[in-house]
Formats: structure tokens, sequence, C-alpha cells
């Protein structure tokens, strides 16, 4: 299942900037364990989009958990769950196995 994830900066931006190195190194350690799809910041800067590949609901939110920005208490998390019916066909089957692949022109 795929999930995007919001989320919303709710303390002071120097908070926010004293967990970015090691936010980003959560997001590198999950991104290398193919987990972490994509992800940045928003714009305007008010937090951050992460596309997570994850069996459930239980196994993203255990890997949220995870994330020095939520352990810290900096950001609201917001979650859509997606099932994919639709991918490019670039797009890895692994992370949307039931979805029709449609090629490119």
């Amino acid at each position: 299942m795929l999930f995007i994830v919001t989320l919303t900066y709710r303390q002071p931006p120097a908070q926010i900037e004293a967990q970015l190195g090691p936010h980003r190194a959560w997001l590198a350690e999950w991104t290398s364990a193919g987990h972490v799809l994509v992800a940045g910041p928003l714009e305007p800067a008010t937090g951050g989009l992460i596309v997570v590949h994850a069996d459930d609901r239980a196994a993203l939110d255990t890997l949220m958990a995870s994330d020095p920005f939520v352990v810290h208490g900096l950001v609201d998390v917001a979650v859509l769950a997606m099932a994919p019916a639709l991918r490019h066909a670039d797009f890895p089957a692994r992370w949307a196995k039931a979805a029709r692949p449609v090629a490119g022109t």
C-alpha cells in the first residue's frame, strides 16, 4: 500500500532546523530500505511531504514514530492511504503490485 504523508510544522523554525539533520538521515535510511519513495519540503515552507510504501497503516505508524520531527513533537502528521490501480510502466511494480502498467510515449 502507498501512503501520502504530510508533515506540518508546529514549532518555530529554529526548533525545526535543530532536527533537520537527523530528520534527513531518517529519510535517507528509510529511502535506502525501500519504504520512502520520495520526500521533500513543501512550498511555501509549511512542512513536507513523504510518499511511503508500507504493508499496512500499522507499519506506517511504526515507521513514522521514529522520525525525529515526530519524536520531538515538531510536526502534525496527516496520512492518506492509496491502493494503486494504475501506474506508469516506469514506476516499479514492487510498490504497486496490483496496479495496471501504462506505457509512456
